[in-house]
């Protein structure tokens, strides 16, 4: 290790500044490596390993061909992997590509000059995926390395020390975070604050409308977040009671669960839907997911407030946003955990595809529905009656609740109830739904979110994609749609509060687990929880706040104009203060001037009075000609600082002159002659 750092202390300062900025623009460029395609990542890791190695051995850059070859086939890579050179994956893709082959022509200054534009263009990049706080600390990692090799590129020749840059970039940084933040809460915002363009994109809450055998199964140990819940007052409804309703899929062919188009869906809201008791009122945090959904606690009477989108309810209680949320949102909802929704009577064929069945399917179930109608026991049985005996069956049948079922067959009713008799909560809410139907119960699939964890550390509910259920609703005369969670039946603990489902730790996690059980829980709710703070603070932060920030410094009733007018104001004032100030450091706060006016007073307190005008060397000349060999030291050092000043190039920066002035031996008042 020691050899390599002595190597590098001895490169060249044009090799050392480039190898830096490489290192800089690795930093900006690695969270992006999951966004960007493997190809994509591997073009850049191996251009700037190379622009490493050539300035390492001090070879000649590359031709002007083979940076044409290579750009080339980044602009046929991207336009094979996208479909498009356009819009924000494939705009993201071109940027890292451009600025890694960028450094392949880092000869001038003008050239770092764009490496280092095109480097704060890419750091904003990485936004368009991902606010949270790591995120922002990475980027301003990032950004006060960009802010150091640029100071560096306007600093003398010679071989400045790369520290000095770096001080003056993080005094640029403190300079300019006033400015920052007033932009934050001044400058006018007119939609959400994260929006981006909606490119295609992989969906992220794994729900859609269509359910396969295996989907939800193979979305339960994802352990990402899908939601954060903060109920007022943090009076949240129990676990067992908190059902997130998401799609709603009615249609089946044997083997797949879609929704109903919305011809066939009945009623319109207003009629579709009775609420009983108190509400319950929170707020969601919701994540990205490329769907429409709006996730809200069964059931939501009236449309969540989601700022910057209009909101559409479905007779099946679904609630929409007018676009696909690609950017985390927040919203206000309020909910009642008792309601009576759809029909109250049967009539006409409103009901009669919540009965559809593919002929020929599933017969023993067909079957087993035929033998219940028959059992004496069940003779003039009501909805409410059968479902009771399809959750005993399931109950003591020796149905079993597994993450790993299997590949099921055509026929997957009848293999769950007959054959294996195990799956997960789509595998048992579907074969429950085709035994309802068959019986001659109106019956449909509901998948969303059930239970939740709460994070002690500021009372939010997380809600994770292993969260993700599926469950049933039968129609019952004279009550309409009611929920019944088969899984509840065959593993009771998967419902509400006692067994939730967490994947397999990583080795980390599984190293701090094992040491402390309770230890990496804590940590990670400790994370969650500063994170979700930074999201909350950022993503309320609404123009409505805006408005009330102004109400609280004296405007009666402001407006986006008072916003721009405060913002602008407080720019120019900050523009004169700078200014102000650079003249005033200037004229009479010389950094130079100050360190010779302190020499003077040292060598002044040893007897040595010197004119104000008298320059370094006057001084050295006279502390020489009075203490002798004592004044060695500080003679020589006043002959530094006089070339510091006026040498064209000088090792010795003010900040390594002004530690060796406060190391310095100096004379006493009466030295001794020899």
């Amino acid at each position: 290790m020691n050899r390599v750092m002595r190597e590098l202390a001895a490169l060249p300062r044009d090799a050392r500044d480039t190898l830096f900025l490489l290192c800089v623009i690795g930093l900006i460029l690695l969270p992006q490596i999951d966004n960007l395609p493997w190809w994509c990542s591997s073009i850049t890791a191996m251009v700037l390993l190379w622009r490493a190695s050539l300035a390492v051995k001090a070879l000649p850059l590359p031709s002007k061909w083979w940076r044409l070859a290579l750009l080339a086939l980044i602009l046929g890579a991207t336009y094979a992997t996208h479909r498009t050179l356009l819009g924000r994956d494939a705009g993201v893709t071109l940027i890292v590509s451009l600025l890694a082959l960028k450094t392949l022509e880092l000869r001038a200054r003008r050239d770092a000059f764009v490496i280092f534009f095109l480097g704060f263009f890419a750091m904003l990049t990485n936004f368009f995926y991902s606010q949270s706080l790591l995120t922002a600390f990475t980027m301003l990692l990032a950004l006060l390395g960009l802010l150091t090799a640029l100071v560096n590129a306007h600093m003398p020749v010679g071989r400045p020390p790369l520290m000095q840059a770096a001080r003056t970039a993080g005094w640029m940084a403190l300079a300019g975070a006033p400015i920052m933040l007033a932009l934050f809460l001044l400058f006018p915002r007119f939609a959400p604050l994260w929006g981006t363009p909606s490119d295609a994109m992989v969906g992220r809450s794994g729900l859609s409308n269509t359910m396969r055998v295996g989907t939800i199964a193979e979305l339960a140990l994802d352990d990402r977040i899908a939601a954060r819940i903060k109920f007022e007052g943090d009076r949240a409804p129990p676990q067992s009671q908190m059902y997130f309703r998401g799609p709603v899929l009615a249609q089946f062919d044997g083997r797949e669960w879609t929704a109903l188009p919305s011809w066939a869906r009945g009623a319109q809201w207003s009629s579709n839907l009775h609420v009983s008791g108190s509400p319950v009122r929170y707020e969601v945090t919701l994540e990205a997911s490329n769907r429409p959904w709006l996730l809200t606690l069964d059931v939501a009477q009236r449309a969540p407030e989601v700022p910057g989108y209009e909101v559409s309810g479905t007779p099946d209680l679904q609630w929409f946003a007018s676009r696909p949320i690609n950017d985390l949102v927040r919203y206000s909802a309020e909910s009642y955990t008792q309601f009576q929704s759809g029909p109250l009577k049967r009539t006409g064929g409103q009901l009669q595809a919540y009965l559809a069945l593919p002929p020929g399917t599933n017969p023993r179930t067909a079957a087993l529905a035929a033998e219940m109608r028959a059992d004496p026991a069940l003779a003039q049985a009501d909805t409410q009656a059968f479902v009771q005996a399809a959750l005993r069956r399931l109950r003591t049948g020796g149905y079993t609740y597994t993450l790993e079922p299997g590949v099921y067959g055509n026929d997957t009713a009848d293999e769950f109830w007959f054959d294996r008799k195990q799956g997960f909560c789509e595998h048992i809410a579907s074969a429950f739904v085709v035994l309802m139907r068959n019986l001659g119960i109106p019956a449909r699939i509901v998948t969303g979110y059930q239970g939740g964890e709460l994070n002690n550390v500021d009372n939010y509910w997380i809600v994770r994609q292993s969260d993700a259920h599926a469950w049933a609703e039968v129609w019952q005369e004279g009550n309409g749609w009611t929920r019944v969670d088969p899984t509840g039946s065959v593993a009771p603990g998967r419902i509400g509060q006692f067994q939730r489902l967490t994947p397999q730790p990583g080795l980390i996690a599984g190293a701090i687990g094992s040491m402390s059980p309770t230890l990496a829980q804590n940590i990670r709710a400790a994370w969650e929880a500063v994170n979700n703070g930074w999201n909350q603070w950022v993503l309320n932060y609404t123009q409505s706040r805006q408005l009330d920030l102004l109400k609280n410094i004296g405007f009666e009733a402001p407006s986006l104009e008072d916003l721009a007018y405060v913002l602008l104001y407080l720019l120019v004032a900050a523009s004169l203060a700078g200014a102000g100030w650079t003249l005033w450091e200037r004229s009479r706060h010389d950094p130079w001037l100050r360190l010779l006016g302190q020499a003077r007073t040292r060598l002044a307190k040893a007897g040595l009075k010197l004119p104000d005008t008298a320059p370094p060397r006057q001084m050295a000349q006279a502390a020489d000609a009075r203490f002798g060999p004592a004044a060695q030291a500080v003679r020589d050092w006043l002959l530094k600082l006089e070339a510091q000043r006026y040498a064209p190039a000088t090792p010795d920066s003010l900040s390594t002159l002004r530690t060796e002035f406060r190391r310095l031996a100096w004379p006493s008042a009466n030295p001794a002659k020899g």
